[in-house]
């Protein structure tokens, strides 16, 4: 692991693949940790079978080893990343924006980790920025 990674790299390496396959997708807008990165497997697809037909995964530390598993290996996804947030913001209806305090495990599109760790101001400034484009005047007809 001395090699740079162009993601984050698990936050615990030792418990990469101890986490529960069934999560929640996606959501959130913000990542606290990065806890694996997972290259799920299709035996409908040709992946083995080894979990019956079931699907399953195998989990990475670094995003760059699960690139090149997903690339080796027949029935294999695109790598997802499994994130554990803190808090997080959920969006019950399209521009509704509330702060979750309840922490959550879910699984997240790779690109989605790019500048979207969550700080200190994090969360405050975004339902700050969103808030104000909510509540502008409707433009005024010519």
């Amino acid at each position: 692991m001395d090699t740079p990674s162009g993601f984050p790299v698990a936050v615990d390496p030792a418990r990469v693949g101890t986490f529960p396959g069934r999560t929640k997708s996606g959501a959130g807008y913000f990542y606290d940790d990065v806890l694996e990165y997972r290259v799920w497997l299709h035996p409908e697809r040709g992946a083995p079978r080894l979990a019956g037909n079931d699907d399953y995964f195998a989990a990475f530390a670094r995003y760059e080893a699960a690139a090149e598993y997903s690339k080796q290996t027949p029935g294999a996804e695109h790598p997802i990343v499994l994130v554990r947030q803190r808090e997080s913001i959920n969006e019950p209806t399209p521009g509704t924006f509330e702060w979750e305090k309840t922490p959550r495990v879910t699984e997240w599109q790779v690109q989605w980790l790019r500048d979207s760790h969550r700080e200190a101001n994090s969360i405050p400034s975004f339902l700050a920025a969103h808030r104000s484009q909510t509540q502008l005047p409707a433009p005024s007809d010519p």
